[in-house]
């Protein structure tokens, strides 16, 4: 079975939602690093040296390859990516291997049926 790690890069007032997509859609579960700091083509606003702009959280799913794309998607989205500036960026990543599924495969294997 192959795997792809997606990472969302995201404002933290997004997460949730973004979670709940991606479960919905076939992800096992996720790892949440808070409180990133990002900057994208625009720095940052600031006001005597305090930012004005949230915190963005870090969103780890791995999943299996053949729903990967789909996930991405529909994370894409859920966040509003492409229409709100700034909400967040996404994107698939290789997996060489891993381990510590075996309580999650059988349910992965259910998911990805249909698919291949």
């Amino acid at each position: 079975m192959k795997f792809k790690v997606l990472m969302a890069l995201v404002q933290e007032d997004r997460t949730e939602k973004i979670i709940e997509v991606a479960r919905r859609e076939g992800a096992t579960g996720c790892t949440v690093i808070t409180s990133a700091r990002g900057e994208g083509l625009n720095p940052p606003k600031t006001f005597f040296g305090l930012e004005l702009e949230g915190q963005r959280d870090v969103v780890l799913f791995l999943v299996e390859a053949h729903l990967s794309r789909h996930i991405l998607e529909s994370i894409a989205a859920a966040g509003r990516f492409d229409e709100d500036v700034g909400t967040g960026i996404a994107f698939q990543l290789d997996v060489e291997d891993a381990v510590g599924l075996a309580t999650q495969l059988p349910v992965i294997k259910r998911e990805i049926e249909d698919e291949i």
